[in-house]
């Protein structure tokens, strides 16, 4: 699994002419209190630490840090709409903790582990957690490894934001989901289009017809895209148990 890259189809509006070339004010949106709660001073923590040590040793980009929390914290946050009470949830290609952090945030209910192949991010990550007093876990690692897969496989819900297009995604992460799971994938304008193209590699990975959904309509604008593909029994072809190919014996044949 690649490195968490920017994801391109998210627009990049200019800086606000009134940032400085300092840190921005972490202060949180009034919408903020509505997600996270009583959990808010933790979530400013964790936005402090994004748009400085963040920012310092490049895990968001400077231009990131004056909007941090609408296209960070409640962008991410807000993915909690789609997650059921309890559930153990894995996020592949964690980068700086998102959608995970805002997820254990918003969510004290849900077991996550993030999931990220960079040191240096592992050590950011490490760090964060541990001033935050968050019980997340932290793996270095890919998705597709097999040593990732034999200890967090059967996953109610696996996360991704900006990691890869659609087919390569489902291909890494739904190894790791239980079946009737659901991965959910963190998308921009071009959601629509990658589950057009998509739609049957991602079927014959074992995952059902994949759909966008828009979450925290009334906290973000615009919404956070999610492409939810949950974890079917079988796969597109094939019986389950049996190679495709494989000659019938004689008498299966009679």
């Amino acid at each position: 699994m690649e490195p968490s890259p920017p994801d391109p189809s998210l627009p990049e509006p200019p800086l606000p002419a009134s940032s400085a070339a300092g840190a921005p004010s972490a202060a949180p949106p009034p919408s903020a209190h509505a997600v996270f709660g009583d959990r808010l001073a933790l979530a400013q923590r964790y936005a402090t630490h994004l748009v400085g040590s963040g920012v310092e040793r490049g895990l968001i980009g400077p231009r990131e840090a004056p909007r941090v929390w609408e296209r960070h914290l409640l962008n991410c946050a807000v993915v909690a709409e789609l997650v059921p009470d309890g559930a153990r949830v894995v996020d592949v290609g964690s980068g700086a903790g998102l959608p995970g952090i805002p997820l254990a945030l918003a969510r004290p209910d849900l077991s996550v582990v993030l999931v990220e192949p960079l040191a240096r991010r592992v050590d950011w990550l490490r760090e964060v957690v541990e001033d935050l007093g968050l019980p997340v876990e932290i793996e270095r690692g890919r998705a597709e490894e097999r040593v990732v897969r034999a200890r967090w496989e059967g996953a109610d819900v696996v996360t991704a934001r900006a990691v890869a297009p659609l087919a390569r995604l489902a291909a890494w992460a739904l190894p790791l989901v239980r079946t009737g799971g659901a991965l959910l994938a963190l998308k921009g304008a071009s959601a629509a289009d990658e589950v057009r193209r998509d739609r049957a590699a991602v079927r014959r990975l074992g995952g059902a017809d994949p759909r966008v959904v828009r979450c925290g309509v009334d906290v973000v604008d615009p919404p956070s895209t999610v492409v939810v593909v949950e974890r079917s029994r079988g796969t597109e072809r094939g019986t389950p148990g049996r190679r495709r190919g494989r000659p019938r014996r004689r008498e299966e044949r009679t």
